[in-house]
């Protein structure tokens, strides 16, 4: 069962949106009358699900972590800086490079070559 969906919980949902559309390339869908705003990659995977997070709850406290695949995290980084999103300085894994930052609402991410690195 593959997974389909993930639910990030946001203060601003519109800036959340707009922050995923801006730097990773989602489409926004929203139904009329729908409190979710589901962006869906151009390129497959899992959908992200933007909802209104409530006033009790703690911003950048996560547990879970969004790891998007890059090729080149290196350029990938550059352009994101351009854009205005700047992420830790590249870290060194085993065959591979990532690196970390928040989206708007303090949920962590990070971009990896894991994917593409040579067994």
């Amino acid at each position: 069962m593959p997974l389909n969906r993930i639910i990030l919980y946001a203060m601003d949902m519109e800036q959340t949106v707009a922050f995923y559309e801006k730097f990773f390339g989602f489409k926004a869908r929203k139904e009329d009358g729908d409190r979710i705003v589901e962006l869906v990659a151009a390129d497959g995977g899992a959908r992200l699900m933007i909802h209104q997070a409530g006033r009790a709850q703690k911003v950048g406290q996560s547990q879970v972590k969004l790891v998007f695949d890059v090729e080149d995290v290196e350029a990938f980084c550059a352009d994101c800086a351009k854009k205005g999103l700047v992420f830790s300085a590249l870290h060194q894994g085993q065959g591979y490079v990532f690196a970390n930052a928040r989206d708007p609402a303090k949920n962590s991410i990070s971009v990896s070559s894991r994917a593409y690195r040579k067994s």
